[in-house]
Order: structure tokens, then C-alpha cells, then sequence
């Protein structure tokens, strides 16, 4: 087939000039008008227009995507001759004024005869030119990457394992010459080429005068450039196989796009890349390759990148206005799993994360908040991790027995290709400002669970081995996941028995959930039916609403998380009396829950940001509060709920008994309606069981009730 390349140049000059976008405007003349005014130096040039183009046939589209690399360069000579006049007024750099002595010298020096003498188009372009594959159609695997694709336009998925640091990449090399004082340009095409020694102008040859050659790095135009490995996404891989990796090269404005962790789709072109030196000896034939990179797209983007389109942020700020949007967000995170509904609530609350606060010391206290999960086999705590972390941008899910301290932490390991010692960062590394998600937590040995402690708190991994002494950051929110010591909770021990953590990691858990999985009729037939629901229609139950999307809850997050609320005065107080109060009742118990340090209090003035995050409000409520200090204490809800059953105490008992305790301690007669609510909510108890108490114990003349507040007086007897 005989192609015809400078009509295919025509072609391009006449898409670039005469392509409309949807909204009538000349796309790419606008583009290029901006490049000129040097606001941006990438043009992406869109498959799809090129489709979507009346003038052009398919076959120039066909062989747009099947000789990729040929036809960036036609389109970049396409652009030189379209370049529009700066319509803004430039600063003229070090580029610009070489640019205008060459074009002066060039025509009383050259004398034509040598090309290399000649000025490459390369070095006066001050743009890149990416063709982008198009958005629709599946991305390939890596694996479906075969020979017959070398030189086309490909989309791959996959996740980045690891990254360069960024480089420069010699694209003209520009010498002159000692002798006649010429300047010579050099084409680098390849990732390594060999210097010219000799000047190959034609008046050192009739002098043969053989001219020494420097190289002029000034002059010299680099490229930004940046090598990683994209591994296979574990769906894709075959049974019984291991993932495989491609090499990836990033140039100009696609550096710093990625880092190791991030699922992403790439499209550009397979090429291939002969071994070089010693390895091509060995090598014979066989060649490398690689995928040049033209666009990138991120599966999930990070909360900072997340710009709302006009619709999203309508439909956050109609979330915003909803009164019970906590429960309808809560109960929208793995709606296939039964109840569960305060672990959502604390999970939601891990998403949003509180503010970090740093002093002006330099002391750090953070904001993110840790969970673990801790309960009987069969009550869907690994689903739940699993969950979390495809919601989340930037999760890492690992097991237990399956990783080891330096595997959570950093290694330091020999780079294949310089062969120096360099850091590979862990788990928790890799989940910066992320989710580090643990399962079985109980499993890992003692010696790989200290490399835990230090992330959790001063949230940095520190290391000093074989000469590297640095510190790595890891704001990650650790969710853990564990059973009781003896794969079930035994009711006849201690909860410190059953727990099995040593008290410096259980302290700097936010909030350790234990979830008892007992018999109870009623529960049971519920759990049932909906597990034969979600089995027989692969959906879950109707909630009484529609669940959000994960892209949306996504969006609502990343509004929240730009919130930094604050504590006011007045609440002050009241937080430092539940937390001395909480510390009191721990001191009174012969087997305490929980442990209780100045962490837990900590822990709820995090718990509380996050709530006031959510409801998009600058500083935190007192509801706020009363709603933290009910997960933690809900938190044990399962224990609370089983002791009562031992001792004997039906709800209303138990009720009467807590609201009389809490007279007693405020050494008054009165309790008011919202902070008796308050109390038997945080005990597990509902409105309607506080009702019926009020009515039953009334009707005994123990208390009167305000017949509007329903505030409670007690009859001194």
C-alpha cells in the first residue's frame, strides 16, 4: 500500500483548522492559540474528532492509530505551519533568544550541503503533540498486547507498581565546532546514540581540518522523562498465573501523573526497543518493549483532584440539605450486608476523617481515624474491608499471615536498573492518605505487628537500614479486622482475655468494634431472608431509598474533607466531663471494655470533626458529641446487651436504673427529656423503650412528666 504522507499532512492542517467541537467553536485553533501564548505546551489531538471529522475517510483514521508514531510527527509539522501569533505579550526566556540569534546566523553560516547543519523542526517547537485513543471500547490487558500491535495506538488498564524519578531525555543534541565555529544538530531518536567527534561541515573538509566538536548543553533541547511499571489488575489474571508487567516511558507533560498504587488507563503506542551494550550480545535478535505513553486517565481520582462538574455539585448540595443524609450515606456503603448500621456509620466516618492539626511547634496531631473490628467468624467483617477500600481513592487491602513487617513498612531492595539500594515503600507507604485495610489482624506475628504502632500514631515509617536512615510519611486510616483469641468470643472470660491485643494497640484505636454474632429468633429469620434476596437477585433488599453510587459518595467526601471544623468554648467542658465520667465508670468495673486513655479523648474530638464535616458545618455541635460518645460506646454494645441478660435486668429496669444514677450524680431532682434520650441511646436503648419507662414508673408515682417536654421530675420519697 502506498501511502502518500504530505497529502496526509494536508489532511491534518485542514482538520486542525476547519474541526467544530458540539458547541460550534473551533477546538484546536483555540488550543493552539494558547499554546502560542504559552499557557499550556500539550496538545492532545482527540481519536474521536478525527471520526467524527466529515472531510476524512477511515483509512486515514485507520492509519492514524496503526502508525501512531509516524503521524505525531506529521501532525507536529501540521502545527508549525498553523502556529497563530502570540496575542499575549511574553517574557522572553533563555529558548527564545537562541531561537532569534540562530534564525539570524543560520543563513550566513550554513552552507547547505550537511544536513545535520540544517536546523532541526524538533528543537523550535515549544509544544508536545499526544494522540489520544479513543474513550470508548473496553482497555486491553496486558496480556492481550501481542506482536501484531507494535506501532499502534493502545488502551491498557492496570496499576502502577513503581516510578522513576523524572530525568531528562536529550531530544537535539547541538554541538560547535572549535575550528569554523559552526553549530551542528544532532537528532536523538533513541535512548542512547553516539556523539559526534568530527565536524562534518563542508569547510573543515576542504580544509580537512579535522574540528573538534563540544558539545553545548544550553543549547541542547531535553525532555522531561519518566520510566514505570504498569503490573496486571488481579481480575485480569488468568487461574494459575502471575501477574505480568510492561515498561512505560512518560515524556513532557505526562511526568508526575502517577504513582505507585494507582489504577490507571493509559493509552499509547507499543513499540519496541532493541537491548543495548553487553545485553545485546546476549540477547541476539530479541528485542524489549515498552508502551509510549499519550494520555492518562485515573480509575479513582484523589480527594484533592476531585473538581464537581455543575450537576455533581447540585446533587452534593441537595445531599447537603438532607436532614438524615448521615444515615442515607451509612447505609448506602455495601448495602448487600444486613444491618450492621452504626459499623457504617463509624466506617463513613473513617472515609471523612477528621482535620489534621498541626502546632506551631511543629507537633503533629492527627486526623485520621483507626478502626479494628473485632468479632465472632461469619458476621461479614472482610466484606466490609473489601468494600471500604473499592470506595475509597486510594485503598490497600492485605492479610494478616500474608505480610510481613518490612512488607507493611519500607524494604530496601537492589534497582534492577542502576543497581543501587533503594527503598521500596510498603502497604501503609503505598496508602498514603489513603486506606490501609488489615485482615486478620490476630494472625500476624508479634514481631510485624510493632511496625503497626509507630504509623498509627506519629503516622511516619522510620527506618535505618544498610546506610538508608529516612523517614517515610503514612497518613494512612488503618482499618483492621481480627477474631476473638479463640476464634470465638468466650462470654466466660474477660474481654481483655478474649481480645487478645496487646494495650498500646488497642489505645490507638479510634474505636475497637467488637461484633457478637448470638442466637436470636427474630434477627435470624431477617438475616435469612435477605441473604436468599441478595443470592437469588444479585442486589440488596430496597432500602426505602436510592443507595448512592460509589463515584458520588466519592464526591460528597472530597466536598466534606475540604471542611477544617473547629471545637467551641462552650463545648469544652461538656467534652471533658463524659471523658472523666468514662474514665470514672472504667475505674468502678471489675472487668473493664475497653481501655481508656487521653487517646480515647482524642478519639472523640476526631469522631465528632467527622461528623461536622459531614454535615458541611464549621464547627462541631454538641449532637456531634452525644453521637461519638454513642458509637463508642455502641462500639460494646453486644457485651452490654449480653451482661444484661446475665443480671437479670429486663430494658424499662434498666432504664429506670441509668436515669436515676444520672440524677444522683447532677445531685438534682430534674432530668431532661433530651438528656435522658442522651444516656439510654448510648446504653443501646430506643425512644420507644424510654416511653414506655416514663409511662410505667409514672403510673407508680415514682416521677412526674411534663406533659409537653416530657421532662422528668423525681417524687422525693
Amino acid at each position: 500500500m502506498d501511502v502518500n504522507f504530505s497529502q496526509d499532512k494536508d489532511l491534518a492542517t485542514d482538520f486542525l483548522q476547519n474541526f467544530v467541537d458540539a458547541n460550534g467553536e473551533a477546538k484546536y485553533m483555540n488550543i493552539l492559540q494558547d499554546v502560542a501564548n504559552r499557557k499550556i505546551k500539550a496538545i492532545q489531538i482527540d481519536i474521536e474528532d478525527l471520526f467524527d471529522y466529515k472531510d476524512l475517510d477511515e483509512e486515514f483514521v485507520g492509519r492514524v492509530t496503526e502508525n501512531t508514531r509516524r503521524y505525531v510527527d506529521i501532525f507536529a509539522d501540521a502545527i508549525d505551519e498553523l502556529i497563530p501569533e502570540p496575542t499575549e505579550a511574553l517574557q522572553d526566556d533563555d529558548h527564545d533568544i537562541l531561537m532569534t540569534q540562530r534564525a539570524e546566523e543560520g543563513n550566513e553560516n550554513a552552507d547547505g550541503t550537511d544536513p545535520r547543519q540544517r536546523m532541526p523542526p524538533e528543537i523550535k517547537r515549544f509544544y508536545e503533540v499526544y494522540i489520544r485513543a479513543s474513550a470508548k471500547g473496553q482497555p486491553f490487558t496486558i496480556r492481550e498486547v501481542r506482536a501484531s500491535n507494535i506501532g499502534q495506538l493502545v488502551k491498557i488498564s492496570g496499576i502502577v507498581t513503581r516510578c522513576s524519578d523524572v530525568k531528562p531525555l536529550m531530544k537535539v543534541a547541538v554541538y560547535t565546532c572549535e575550528e569554523c565555529g559552526f553549530e551542528i544538530y544532532q537528532e536523538v531518536t533513541a535512548r542512547v546514540f553516539m556523539p559526534l567527534f568530527e565536524c562534518p561541515s563542508k569547510r573543515c573538509n576542504v580544509n580537512r581540518a579535522k574540528g573538534n566538536l563540544i558539545l553545548q548543553l544550553r543549547a541542547s533541547k531535553f525532555l522531561k522523562f519518566q520510566e514505570a511499571k504498569l503490573q496486571e489488575l488481579s481480575e485480569h489474571v488468568p487461574k494459575g498465573h502471575i501477574p505480568r508487567t510492561m515498561t512505560v516511558h512518560f515524556r513532557g507533560e505526562l511526568t508526575r501523573k502517577v504513582s505507585p498504587g494507582d489504577v490507571v488507563e493509559l493509552s499509547g503506542i507499543f513499540l519496541p526497543i532493541p537491548y543495548t551494550g553487553f545485553r545485546a550480545m546476549r540477547a541476539g535478535l530479541v528485542a524489549d518493549t515498552y508502551l509510549e505513553a499519550m494520555s492518562i486517565s485515573h480509575f479513582k481520582k484523589k480527594y484533592e483532584e476531585y473538581e464537581l462538574k455543575g450537576d455533581e455539585e447540585e446533587q452534593i448540595a441537595r445531599l447537603s440539605e438532607d436532614g438524615d443524609i448521615y444515615n442515607k450515606l451509612a447505609r448506602s456503603l455495601a448495602p448487600e450486608i444486613f444491618g450492621h448500621e452504626d459499623i457504617k456509620k463509624a466506617l463513613l466516618l473513617l472515609l471523612v476523617g477528621a482535620p489534621h492539626r498541626k502546632l506551631k511547634d511543629g507537633m503533629k496531631i492527627r486526623g485520621d481515624l483507626h478502626i479494628c473490628l473485632m468479632g465472632d467468624p461469619g458476621v461479614a467483617k472482610s466484606q466490609l474491608l473489601k468494600h471500604i477500600i473499592n470506595v475509597a481513592p486510594r485503598g490497600v487491602y492485605t492479610t494478616g499471615k500474608g505480610s510481613s513487617g518490612v512488607g507493611l513498612t519500607a524494604a530496601v531492595q537492589k534497582d534492577p536498573v542502576t543497581n543501587e539500594m533503594v527503598l521500596e515503600g510498603g502497604a501503609l507507604v503505598l496508602a498514603d492518605m489513603g486506606i490501609c485495610a488489615i485482615d486478620e489482624f490476630d494472625k500476624m506475628d508479634e514481631s510485624d505487628r510493632t511496625a503497626i504502632h509507630e504509623v498509627m500514631e506519629q503516622q511516619t515509617v522510620s527506618i535505618a537500614k544498610a546506610g538508608i536512615t529516612t523517614s517515610l510519611n503514612a497518613r494512612t486510616a488503618v482499618l483492621a479486622a481480627a477474631n476473638p483469641a479463640w476464634g470465638r468470643y468466650d462470654l466466660r472470660r474477660t474481654p481483655a482475655e478474649n481480645i487478645n491485643l496487646p494495650p498500646a494497640l488497642l489505645s490507638r484505636f479510634d474505636l475497637l468494634w467488637l461484633i457478637l454474632d448470638k442466637a436470636d429468633m427474630d434477627n435470624d429469620l431477617e438475616m435469612a431472608r435477605h441473604v436468599v434476596y441478595v443470592h437469588q437477585k444479585r442486589e440488596s433488599p430496597a432500602l426505602g431509598f436510592a443507595p448512592l453510587e460509589a463515584s458520588v459518595l466519592r464526591a460528597y467526601i472530597s466536598a466534606a474533607r475540604k471542611l477544617s471544623p473547629s471545637v467551641p468554648r462552650e463545648l469544652e467542658e461538656y467534652i471533658a466531663t463524659a471523658y472523666s465520667s468514662i474514665r470514672q465508670e472504667e475505674a468502678k468495673s471489675s472487668s473493664p471494655h475497653s481501655y481508656t486513655t487521653v487517646r480515647t479523648l482524642l478519639s472523640i474530638l476526631r469522631i465528632s470533626a467527622a461528623l461536622a464535616r459531614l454535615r458541611f458545618s464549621e464547627t462541631v455541635a454538641q449532637s456531634d458529641v452525644d453521637e461519638a460518645l454513642r458509637l463508642m460506646q455502641m462500639s460494646k454494645f453486644s457485651l452490654y446487651s449480653d451482661e444484661r441478660q446475665r443480671s437479670g435486668l429486663d430494658a424499662i429496669s434498666d432504664i429506670y436504673s441509668i436515669l436515676r444514677d444520672e440524677a444522683a450524680r447532677a445531685n438534682k431532682m430534674d432530668v431532661s427529656y433530651a438528656q435522658a434520650l442522651n444516656r439510654i441511646s448510648r446504653m443501646g436503648y430506643t425512644e420507644a423503650q424510654l416511653k414506655e419507662c416514663l409511662e410505667e414508673y409514672a403510673a407508680l408515682n415514682v416521677w412526674q412528666i411534663h406533659p409537653n417536654t416530657f421532662d422528668i421530675r423525681f417524687i422525693d420519697a
